[in-house]
């Protein structure tokens, strides 16, 4: 397995970027390897600065940097040889399994569209991150929380069976309990787009629909496993959830359970949807997010995750 990483992504790269690798790496299995792509006399730097042996990484030199205010589009075609292009370039030809950044949002999903593309049959791909809920380690699954702020009913429905396949293989849940975010449970609740998207999951035999949810119940996990909403509300949920946990911080409450909101502790999230594993890191990712982004990286390509989605997809 190779895990390609874009070493100058982030507000704080390549330093934690560097870091954060030489952590993961210790974590991986022998047959698991770190690919740097970005400069590679400022990653040599940064590893003989934490003593680390440059040899237990590849490092692909690349000239260039996509920085984060650029046009994503514009800046992929314009600079050839960025750290995002030529990491996507070595995805699409299958010399690594996987590519994470915590670069420009932008560059990597315009580079996932174009450079591996979306799985036949899916309409859009999605972004998902994890909700945690109860004092045990689970989480709830939300999508989409930013790609599309518009979304038709019947590509709320591939959502759902998105997160399904997502839940099943990374949550470890054998049948993923699917809901519809909305004003209210009834049936009759909400717009028109989320009327319509009832009607189409309520008699699906893709996925568990257990119908719609409130706000309320995103951080308990007593009737779903699996939120499904457009990325425009799913993004100011997630935005809230932020402040909420950077609030409690700044008041010096120390508690387990609002720990779990850190995105340190995640890394990242996959695009879903696409022909290859893609994961986006937090902008502001020092090494321990960076680490987790990683194996993140690493689980979404050993436990298959893209190719399930084509089966399912087929």
């Amino acid at each position: 397995m190779r895990i390609g990483v874009d070493a100058m992504g982030g507000d704080y790269a390549p330093a934690a970027v560097v870091a954060g690798a030489i952590i993961a790496q210790k974590q991986l299995l022998p047959e698991q390897h770190i690919v740097l792509f970005g400069d590679e006399a400022l990653i040599k730097a940064e590893l003989a600065k934490l003593n680390a042996n440059p040899f237990d990484f590849e490092i692909v030199h690349c000239s260039e940097v996509i920085e984060m205010g650029e046009n994503p589009a514009k800046s992929l075609t314009k600079k050839p040889d960025s750290s995002i292009a030529v990491g996507f370039k070595w995805l699409a030809t299958g010399k690594i399994d996987g590519f994470a950044s915590a670069g420009s949002t932008g560059a990597m999903l315009v580079g996932a569209m174009y450079a591996i593309k979306s799985i036949p049959g899916i309409i859009r791909p999605a972004i998902a991150s994890y909700i945690p809920v109860g004092l045990e380690n689970k989480f709830n699954l939300i999508l989409d929380v930013g790609i599309n702020p518009d979304c038709r009913p019947d590509v709320l429905y591939q959502y759902a069976m998105l997160g399904s396949i997502f839940s099943k293989l990374i949550f470890n849940n054998e049948e993923p309990r699917v809901a519809l975010l909305n004003i209210g449970e009834e049936e009759e609740k909400g717009n028109l787009v989320s009327k319509s998207a009832f009607e189409l999951m309520k008699d699906s035999t893709d996925f568990k629909f257990v119908g719609n949810v409130e706000g309320n119940d995103l951080f308990s996990n007593q009737k779903t496993d699996v939120v499904v909403c457009d990325g425009f509300v799913g993004n100011v949920v997630l935005k809230e959830a932020e402040a909420f946990y950077h609030l409690i911080k700044a008041r010096k409450i120390e508690d387990p359970y609002f720990e779990r909101f850190n995105f340190e502790n995640y890394g990242g999230t996959p695009i879903l949807g696409v022909n290859a594993p893609v994961i986006i890191g937090h902008g502001i990712s020092n090494a321990k997010a960076i680490m987790n982004m990683i194996l993140q990286t690493q689980e979404v390509i050993a436990t298959n995750l893209c190719g399930k989605i084509k089966e399912a997809f087929n």
